[in-house]
């Protein structure tokens, strides 16, 4: 007995096993209770505690249906089948196809006449209008021309303000009625912390977009004007001449869609068939400079002609001029003619006798 240790007590528990407070646990609670909820934070606390559920609820809907083995075969089913690997195929395709385009904004090395430089918009559209990306130009195409049926046939103005007003007064009412019901409105509840903002980095490049967006017109303008290339003047010509001619019965509309699938596809039909076309270009540049040979050298000719002819004929008007000057020059300078005595009467030598008077008076 003297070698047995004293007794020891254990760690005394804050509660017992009968969930009955122990003086330490009914001190501390009191310390630690919190005031009393007001209105509004029950208010908040209910709607999130409502939202929370409706995810909780959603998510586990989502995970039983998502991990069913019904729902998982017909997934592989799905994702296996060769319709589904085709438009996955097309997807990336497509995807790619956009993003070369977009990495083909750069600016070129070549520049205009004048020695200025070009705006990158002339690669992008370059790119975009020879269709060496198929995908990016077909999809650019048919955006093209439904936003041209669209802007046609929907009243876009008045949808969009029939949008606006059931959006803001759904808004308006969910507001009222949360503050009625819940204390709190529902748009308040679901409001941001924070409103989203564009960064200036990104309305800096928008701005050096749409400035490239405008030079690009401003310096395409002002080539085809000045002819810096003859072809392209010729073309932009006829494309104004035959719009001068279709607008008259053809609505802006319809005009709209042929300029636009002009331009997508007489680009695609000169790359479909470029060795054809520029064979045949090239015969009729050869048949234009031999017959324009042949109009120079026969002009050269009449030329040559007509100017003997001029020349022989200034000859001879001159020296017909020169005959009637020389035989007009004596006439109009010789002297006048002379008289002699002989032509005169002759004077009377003696004087007349005084106190003769004649007969007839002297008439002065």
């Amino acid at each position: 007995m003297a070698d047995e240790a004293p007794p020891q007590l254990g760690n005394i528990p804050q509660h017992s096993e009968l969930n009955v407070p122990t003086l330490s646990s009914t001190s501390g609670n009191d310390a630690s209770a919190a005031p009393a909820a007001t209105p509004a934070e029950s208010g908040n606390a209910s709607i999130q505690s409502a939202k929370d559920t409706v995810v909780n609820n959603a998510s586990s809907a989502y995970n039983a249906v998502a991990n069913h083995p019904t729902t998982q075969n017909l997934a592989n089913s799905v994702n296996n089948a060769p319709v589904t690997q085709a438009a996955r195929d097309q997807a990336q395709k497509t995807s790619t196809s956009f993003s070369n385009v977009a990495a083909s904004r750069t600016t070129p090395s070549a520049t205009t006449a004048t020695g200025q430089q070009l705006t990158h918009y002339h690669s992008f559209f370059y790119t975009l209008l020879s269709w060496q990306e198929p995908h990016a130009s077909a999809i650019s195409y048919f955006a093209v021309v439904t936003a041209i049926f669209a802007a046609r046939y929907l009243n876009v103005l008045p949808l969009f303000f029939k949008m606006a007003c059931w959006i803001l007064g759904s808004t308006a009412l969910a507001e009222l009625a949360g503050k009625f019901v819940l204390s709190q409105g529902l748009a308040t509840a679901f409001r941001p912390k924070k409103y989203y903002t564009i960064p200036r980095e990104t309305l800096d490049s928008i701005v050096e977009d749409v400035e490239q967006l405008i030079n690009f017109f401003v310096i395409e303008s002002q080539r085809i004007i000045f002819a810096e290339n003859v072809l392209h003047t010729l073309a932009a010509f006829f494309a104004s001449f035959a719009s001068y001619l279709l607008i008259k019965f053809v609505p802006f509309w319809g005009l709209s869609l042929i300029g636009v699938t002009t331009a997508y596809f007489v680009p695609l039909v000169y790359i479909t068939n470029q060795e054809f076309i520029d064979e045949q270009v090239a015969n009729a540049s050869d048949i234009l400079n031999k017959q324009a040979t042949q109009v120079k050298s026969a002009a050269g000719e009449h030329t040559s002609r007509l100017t003997s002819s001029a020349k022989s004929y200034a000859s001879e008007y001159t020296t017909k001029a020169q005959e009637y000057v020389g035989s007009a020059k004596p006439k109009a300078h010789s002297p006048p003619p002379a008289y002699g005595e002989k032509d005169f009467p002759a004077a009377p030598k003696a004087e007349p006798a005084p106190g003769v008077k004649s007969e007839e008076p002297i008439a002065f």
